[in-house]
């Protein structure tokens, strides 16, 4: 491990920031805090969703600040570029060059907020304590209303985690691999145990938050909630063997269009007190670097949902790093494609009221390439299939593809009124592509549909493979800098980039 003490804080912006593209930002604050320019000399504000402007080609959000405070690490996992083992730059900013970063990049309006992440320097306190000063730092000395994300540390002490929670927006405990074994596998030194232990301290301290503020009712969330012995707490994730049985649990059923899962965002509290992690907590699973299923994939998701109250878990596709034997090859590139059917899958679990178990199966385990979760699942159960938008419950509208949380609103809201056609449905925004082979109009449907899998397969693919062909040519994982400028082919001169860190215009 190379160790280089004496660079410049433009060398480690550039070393750090790059040693981060492989941790999923949030996709939006989630919080909403007015700012009081003017006022006490505080500085920037958070919107519920405000953070999501805009994303380079490894999903991360370009105005948030997104670095590691370090890039070295105690820990050798073989699918990370900060292990341990690895032959490559280490380096480490401290607290106030974090703090001085973000301030400046705030000012000139590069970014609304940060996202800080670390590799595990000399032990998971000595860590965590770096990255309390920070956003501790922030919020009191340099006054500080914008967005903080910060990694809670597995491993370290509770009362630093539960510290850091009351400067931060949104925390987050990366669960790294789906299962057990894989991180036997791939992770020596991390245990599930580990990982869990923070998240769901994050979870006790965000529910307790609301039941202090007398939120439970008014967020749908029952008190039992607040003890050990509570679904939320005693709920474990699903164990794939090496047989790969899976645990059995009562699964609770999402209200469909809304989801139910980690809507806990609070911002300020009634009197006006910090509140603790009012954006919620969200995690990460590497996709690809061991031989889990979708099915065993979006079971955990599911499971981190229901027992953790996560508000987002994200899909990061396996990109190889280093040489070995223990890594998949890839010759195909990251799977990429298998991300996106993820992500899809994981949105009609958290809006759409699906559940895992109906989108795959042990029997089917993996999402078809050509169809999307939605269109895959409606061609394999046409027996509940055409269905009557002008009767049809919100629930099953809901399941038709090409119709929307909004468009389905819509459809509920106007059929009061008047009797729908197929030009109606168009102009509320369906995707009458998909949807004409779902759906009757007064009884009628658009064309004349063969209620065939094989058929309406054959007819929906079409788009899909020109959309797994973008998907696949898409130039990946390319680090955004904060210098760049897609009209520019130089960079900016040597004096300007210093000024722009120095604040000396």
């Amino acid at each position: 491990m190379l160790i280089q003490e004496n660079l410049g804080i433009q060398e480690k912006l550039r070393i750090l920031s790059d040693a981060a593209k492989y941790d999923a930002a949030c996709t939006s604050s989630g919080v909403d805090r007015k700012g009081k320019q003017g006022k006490q000399g505080q500085l920037g504000s958070a919107h519920e969703a405000g953070i999501c402007h805009s994303f380079s080609a490894d999903g991360r959000c370009i105005s948030l600040l997104k670095i590691l405070l370090t890039n070295e690490c105690v820990y050798d996992c073989k699918y990370c570029i900060n292990r341990r083992s690895n032959d490559t730059l280490r380096t480490a900013f401290t607290p106030e060059e974090v703090c001085r970063l973000t301030m400046e990049f705030y000012r000139r309006n590069y970014i609304e907020g940060l996202f800080l992440s670390s590799g595990i320097q000399d032990s998971p306190d000595h860590t965590m304590e770096q990255m309390l000063a920070v956003a501790k730092s922030l919020r009191l000395e340099h006054k500080f209303q914008g967005y903080i994300h910060l990694k809670a540390i597995p491993g370290a002490s509770p009362e630093l985690v539960e510290a850091a929670g009351f400067f931060a927006d949104r925390m987050s405990v990366n669960l790294e691999l789906p299962t057990a074994d894989g991180l036997r596998k791939l992770a020596p030194g991390k245990t599930r145990e580990k990982i869990l232990t923070p998240m769901r301290q994050i979870q006790k301290g965000i529910v307790k938050q609301i039941a202090q503020e007398g939120l439970l009712e008014k967020k749908g969330l029952s008190s039992a909630l607040l003890s050990d012995s509570g679904r939320s707490f005693s709920g474990s994730l699903p164990d794939f063997g090496e047989k790969g049985r899976r645990e059995s649990r009562t699964s609770p059923r999402v209200i469909p269009g809304r989801s139910s899962y980690g809507n806990y965002g609070l911002g300020r509290s009634a009197s006006g007190r910090s509140v603790f992690v009012p954006g919620g907590q969200s995690t990460q699973i590497i996709v690809g670097a061991t031989p889990e299923s979708d099915f065993q994939m979006v079971s955990v998701a599911e499971a981190l949902y229901q027992n953790f109250g996560l508000k987002r878990v994200f899909y990061s596709a396996f990109v190889p790093v280093s040489d070995d034997s223990s890594l998949p090859a890839l010759p195909g590139g990251p799977p990429l494609l298998r991300e996106h059917r993820l992500y899809q899958a994981d949105w009609l679990m958290r809006y759409y009221g699906f559940q895992a178990s109906e989108l795959l199966s042990e029997e089917k385990p993996n999402f078809n390439v050509l169809l999307d979760p939605k269109c895959d699942w409606a061609v394999r159960n046409l027996g509940r299939f055409p269905v009557e938008v002008n009767r049809a419950p919100y629930g099953e509208l809901l399941r038709v593809p090409g119709i929307g949380v909004k468009s389905a609103v819509r459809i509920v809201e106007a059929r009061k009124g008047t009797v729908l056609r197929f030009e109606d449905l168009k102009k509320m925004g369906v995707v009458m592509k998909r949807a004409v082979y779902f759906i009757t109009c007064s009884g009628r449907m658009m064309h004349p549909v063969r209620m065939d899998e094989d058929f309406i397969t054959g007819c929906m693919i079409g788009e899909e493979r020109r959309k797994v062909w973008e998907l696949e040519q898409k130039d990946t994982y390319r680090q955004l800098s904060l210098f760049d400028d897609f009209h520019m082919q130089t960079e900016p001169p040597a004096e300007e980039r210093a000024a722009l860190l120095t604040g000396q215009l």
